[in-house]
């Protein structure tokens, strides 16, 4: 109290007040501060609610506001600005991924990489030996075969070998989630993952013969394609729901229904066949392309200690990787990126989920309603609340490997899954997010930047059944941000 006169006489405010007064007035703030001091911290209740115009797009969507979890705080500051539900654990879809590939950069490193190996034993057997690599597509794969080509590799005399033991895991049925077994998202992880486990075809209209034309852009040795598809007049619209696709044989691909002219070129992608029958097709098709033969089977086993290594190939960095998992919400890319994240191999997903908690605990993150399932968040049963995500984006912004986890991050109205989200419009370029949909959930977390160049962490979390209505309420909180 004395300081507080002492300060107000030295600087020469409270001229002409007596004493008296200056006095009672200092005392005054002192109980003030005493008071403030004393009193609880805001619970979540007592936080600022959701902006009007947030609230009135919910109400328009038909979204209750208890069914939504946000979170709004500067960078730089200890406390929300906005806390609504935050406590409330909730299903984040694809969100999750933000908690992987987080995990990874720090646990792994940036320049982690993964490598597939090509080995021989005195039989004649060649094995390939995987380590999770999530992107060893078309092209690096071919690059390895290459490899043994240049090698002397010519002739396999015995079997070719595929060892996914560096992964143990359950046994996978690619329609559980949602009855879709051909979806490409739907595929499981692999050790030996080859190409994503899919198939790329090319539907292009053919006017002139009023067909429409099936392009094999994936070599498979023996595929064969029944196309019965019909050209037809009209808007593109949904062309792949008006598809109807089978699996005739083995390697026999039925293709049915309608396809618009006005479609031009698409493509698309499947996933038909297990591991095993995929890896065969395509090993073989290329294998003869570049002069090879096989004289044995295809079948799956571990490499004997005794094989020699003959060739091998690289992935990737983690930091390029996780541009694709973030990017392009890649499911099974996140996946095997969680996977890797075991200590121990051969790797599960339980000691995954342990890795990940023990690091969540480590940095001192609520981890309280954080259910992990296989981090990709293409699961009924993931959840985090919105406080923790919060928490997390706060972390990874002070985090080394901060800069690479941001450029991972879709930029809003320019690329990946944002790429059409808001674009044109001010706020184009001034968020990175990752965004999340399920049936019933609809996610979006990142950063923002306000129109003083601030940046603010946003969590907007929605568990409802009208969810997929939600775009205009989260689009609403981004135009609320960029004008703070």
């Amino acid at each position: 109290m004395f300081f507080l006169f002492a300060f107000q006489r030295r600087s020469g405010r409270g001229a002409g007040v007596p004493v008296f007064f200056r006095l009672r007035a200092a005392f005054g703030c002192a109980l003030c501060l005493l008071a403030l001091m004393l009193a609880p911290p805001l619970r979540a209740a007592e936080s600022p609610t959701l902006p009007a115009e947030v609230l009135a797009a919910l109400k328009s969507a038909g979204i209750s506001p208890r069914h939504v979890g946000v979170v709004v705080q500067r960078v730089d500051s200890a406390q929300p600005l906005i806390r609504h539900n935050a406590d409330q654990a909730m299903n984040p879809a694809s969100v999750m991924k933000l908690v992987t590939t987080y995990a990874a950069l720090e646990l792994l490193g940036p320049s982690y990489v993964w490598k597939t190996e090509a080995l021989e034993d005195a039989a004649g057997n060649l094995y390939l030996r995987g380590s999770g690599d999530p992107r060893l597509a078309l092209e690096q794969f071919w690059l390895l075969l290459r490899q043994l080509r240049a090698r002397g590799v010519g002739e396999i005399t015995g079997d070719l070998v595929l060892d996914r033991s560096a992964f143990a895991l359950p046994p996978h049925d690619p329609a559980a989630f949602d009855g879709e077994p051909l979806r490409p998202y739907n595929v499981g992880p692999d050790a030996l993952l080859i190409n994503f486990r899919s198939l790329h075809l090319t539907l292009r209209p053919d006017t002139g013969g009023g067909g429409v034309l099936v392009l094999p852009e994936t070599p498979s040795a023996g595929l064969q394609i029944v196309n019965h598809l019909r050209l037809a007049e009209g808007a593109c619209g949904d062309w792949r729901e008006n598809l109807q696709i089978s699996l005739d044989a083995p390697a026999t691909i039925g293709l049915a229904g309608r396809y618009a002219a006005s479609c031009g070129d698409k493509a698309l992608f499947l996933a038909p066949w297990t591991a095993d029958v995929q890896a065969e097709g395509l090993f073989r098709a290329l294998w003869r392309e570049l002069g090879g033969t096989l004289r044995g089977r295809v079948r799956a086993a571990a490499t004997p200690s005794s094989a020699v290594l003959i060739a091998a190939h690289e992935s990737p960095s983690l930091a390029e990787i996780v541009r694709d998992v973030n990017k392009y919400s890649n499911n099974v890319m996140a996946r095997q990126v969680f996977l890797t994240l075991d200590a121990v191999r051969p790797a599960t997903p339980e000691g995954a989920r342990q890795q990940v908690m023990r690091w969540l605990g480590g940095k001192g993150l609520n981890v309280s309603g954080i259910m992990l399932d296989n981090g990709s968040g293409l699961s009924r049963d993931e959840r985090i609340s919105a406080d923790a995500l919060g928490q997390l984006l706060r972390a990874a912004w002070q985090s080394p490997v901060m800069p690479e986890l941001m450029a991972s991050l879709p930029i809003l109205g320019v690329d990946g899954t944002l790429k059409k989200r808001m674009n044109g419009s001010e706020q184009s370029g001034r968020g990175h997010l990752k965004t999340g949909y399920l049936e019933g959930v609809r996610a979006l977390a990142g950063y923002v930047l306000d129109s003083q160049n601030r940046r603010w962490i946003l969590v907007f979390l929605i568990n409802d059944a009208k969810s997929m209505a939600g775009k205009p309420a989260m689009d609403a909180m981004l135009r609320w941000i960029a004008a703070q």
